[in-house]
């Protein structure tokens, strides 16, 4: 059974604060450009970046943050480029997560890790153990991640652990097999660098994400600018579904799962 309740489901609680962020760091690259720099200064500039906006969940209250570090389909960049990231990974996990430890944040890697180096491997298993108790703030870094790989392995996991059902799956048999089972839906989407496009990230989970495009470059991305998006998710009507006067006059949700009194949970 899921941990979360499901938007397609259940009506979730709309709340000031976004309860989970998730972030698409894009811009990088054309922010060291712009400097005559490399790219990968800009890489790891964004790391210092990543570091600042962790600082600010704290500081806001969010309990979760998702951040799309390298996608499956990164490979496709030039081998000097993502040797490099792999490199810069590894660093970050080794200079970050003593930081991360004593400030309360829990760290998980989701995505195909077979495909990373042992060693890379290694401190993703070990970080992960050091911070498990953590509570403060769920930092999840998509790393050879793809929204379609996670779906499927989640259908192939599903298949396995229920073979006699056959044809009557339903969306809560699906849940728990989801990479990110254990955070509910992110409330709130971010995508820095001018695309607006959601890249095969989290595309189950999106599913009544709000969406917040910025021109600004990943490493422009500061705590004002964070603010801006959270201002903006302020002012979305979040309705799931229902109409405007519903959400004036307090009726109640009709969704099934609500009608029936079912609850992921």
């Amino acid at each position: 059974m899921a941990l979360f309740a499901s938007s397609t489901r259940d009506v979730p609680v709309a709340s000031a604060v976004p309860r989970h962020v998730a972030i698409i760091m894009d811009g990088n690259g054309r922010w060291a450009r712009k400097r005559l720099l490399p790219r990968f200064a800009g890489h790891h500039r964004g790391v210092e970046t990543v570091r600042a906006t962790v600082k600010t969940c704290l500081q806001r209250g969010i309990e979760f943050l998702t951040i799309f570090a390298f996608s499956s389909e990164n490979w496709r960049r030039p081998q000097e480029e993502v040797s490099l990231l792999m490199q810069l990974f590894v660093k970050a996990l080794k200079d970050e997560v003593s930081k991360l430890h004593r400030n309360g944040v829990r760290l998980r890697v989701v995505g195909d890790l077979s495909r990373f180096e042992p060693e890379l491997q290694a401190l993703i298993r070990s970080s992960e153990e050091r911070t498990a108790d953590n509570e403060r703030l769920i930092l999840t870094v998509a790393a050879n991640y793809g929204g379609r790989w996670d779906i499927l392995q989640a259908v192939n996991h599903m298949l396995l652990s229920e073979p006699g059902k056959n044809g009557t799956w339903t969306e809560s048999d699906l849940a728990p097999h989801l990479a990110m089972s254990y955070a509910p839906e992110p409330d709130l989407f971010i995508r820095t660098g001018g695309e607006q496009r959601i890249s095969n990230f989290l595309l189950w989970q999106l599913a009544y994400s709000e969406f917040y495009f910025t021109d600004l470059l990943w490493p422009e991305f500061d705590a004002v600018a964070f603010d801006a998006a959270l201002a903006s998710f302020q002012q979305r009507e979040r309705r799931f579904g229902r109409t405007s006067e519903q959400l004036l006059d307090g009726s109640p949700a009709t969704t099934p799962a609500a009608m029936s009194g079912r609850r992921d949970a």
